[in-house]
């Protein structure tokens, strides 16, 4: 079987997302532990001028919500940024998670060569399918999720690599 963008990108998401969505059980028990609001982790930024960790979960949903629907040629699912709590964030997750599997290998079909026109206030970009998923899509991803991890690294969250790289599929 050829390898596909479906089978770079859902499967990839997934894993991910599940990880994520470990982490945030593993900061909730963390703030307990330590008798801190779990605000203060959600709440939490590497340095001043970068998002906090509940904006970082909510874009790297979006990375895996809007790549998936690009490529498979369907709408993009809408969801607010309002989330506040662990449970919010991880009803988004499993909303981001749902979306994603209701997508089937079929609906891929011709993604590699697909159009995408990403447009910003600041820029727009053209890619083909598999440009956008290799140099845009999963690269931003993974520097959203890696930097929701480093966010509760940095903050004493026990967690290690495989706590970021999650149950590998069979």
């Amino acid at each position: 079987m050829a390898f596909s963008t479906f089978a770079a990108s859902v499967p990839v998401f997934h894993q991910t997302l599940t990880s994520l969505s470990a982490l945030l059980e593993k900061a909730d028990a963390h703030a307990e532990a330590a008798g801190i609001s779990v605000s203060e982790l959600l709440e939490a930024r590497l340095a001043p001028d970068m998002f906090h960790f509940t904006r970082q979960i909510q874009i790297a949903c979006d990375h895996a919500k809007g790549c998936t629907a690009r490529l498979a040629g369907i709408d993009i699912p809408k969801f607010e940024d309002t989330e506040k709590t662990v449970a919010e964030l991880q009803a988004r997750i499993a909303k981001t998670q749902a979306f994603i599997a209701s997508v089937t290998p079929e609906q891929f079909e011709g993604a590699e060569e697909r159009d995408i026109k990403l447009v910003f206030p600041w820029a727009s970009y053209d890619f083909s399918g598999a440009r956008y998923l290799t140099y845009w899509a999963l690269p931003n991803f993974f520097f959203h999720a890696s930097t929701a991890y480093n966010i509760l690294r940095h903050q004493g969250v026990a967690i290690g690599k495989a706590d970021f790289l999650g149950a590998q599929p069979a």
